[in-house]
């Protein structure tokens, strides 16, 4: 393995410090993918790549979606010689201290996708809960398994080399879809999914750019899409396994 972390930033210039400071113990290699962000933010995303050696960035002028950023990112990582990519987002909802335990489990699983299961404190909203529990159902369905314990948690482990097989045949949402999407097309290529449980916060200074009504509606939008695709599918997926 030879691994790095990847942070899609937008507009997170007052929490990627932090983010980066309780990953620098990891003593990974960090490409930050800068989707669009406002003048304030990218000058903070400059000052922190100035001052850590470790820390590259990409930038896009405009901003083009989250599912955007990764797929730049799973692309350049892959070009610059890494296997495998940790995706941590910038908003601090994520365990850092937990980076380790993917890496782990990728270690000991290099093809399989290492999914972080979240585990929850009262800082969570009751709307993303509900609207998590609902996406769990469909992947369920769309994958006759139980395999993806959370299709929407960012913070995962990704074998580069075989996202980008996904990539250069299935095209795919620019934007809060890409995520969950990209969990079933790995189900239906027949590969190994692991769920390491990590907890997840949402702190009161974290910047998250869910839209409520447009995000919820384009995933909903992909899970219809993901359905009528599975029944083509259904004769190759081995139904019902939990990994």
């Amino acid at each position: 393995m030879n691994a790095c972390l990847l942070v899609p930033v937008f507009n997170h210039g007052s929490t990627l410090g932090g983010v980066l400071a309780a990953v620098d113990s990891t003593g990974l290699p960090c490409l930050v993918v800068d989707d669009g962000s406002d003048p304030e933010s990218r000058a903070a995303i400059d000052e922190l790549h100035a001052r850590l050696p470790w820390v590259s960035v990409e930038r896009f002028a405009a901003n083009r979606g989250r599912g955007a950023a990764l797929r730049h990112g799973y692309l350049t990582a892959l070009a610059r010689g890494f296997s495998h990519a940790v995706q941590i987002d910038a908003d601090g909802q994520h365990c850092a201290a937990d980076v380790p335990r993917l890496l782990a489990a990728a270690a000991d699983a290099p093809d399989a996708l290492i999914l972080g299961r979240p585990l929850f404190d009262g800082s969570a909203p009751r709307a993303r809960r509900w609207g998590r529990q609902l996406s769990r159902v469909w992947v369920h369905v769309e994958t006759l398994s139980r395999r993806i314990a959370d299709p929407l948690c960012g913070f995962r482990c990704v074998p580069l080399a075989r996202v980008a097989r996904i990539l250069a045949h299935a095209p795919m949402g620019d934007r809060m879809d890409f995520d969950p999407e990209l969990t079933v097309r790995w189900v239906w290529e027949g590969w190994a999914v692991r769920n390491v449980p990590t907890r997840v916060v949402y702190p009161p200074a974290g910047r998250s750019h869910f839209r409520l009504i447009d995000d919820n509606a384009r995933i909903t939008r992909m899970h219809a899409r993901l359905v009528l695709g599975m029944a083509a599918r259904a004769t190759r997926i081995r139904p019902w396994r939990s990994e």
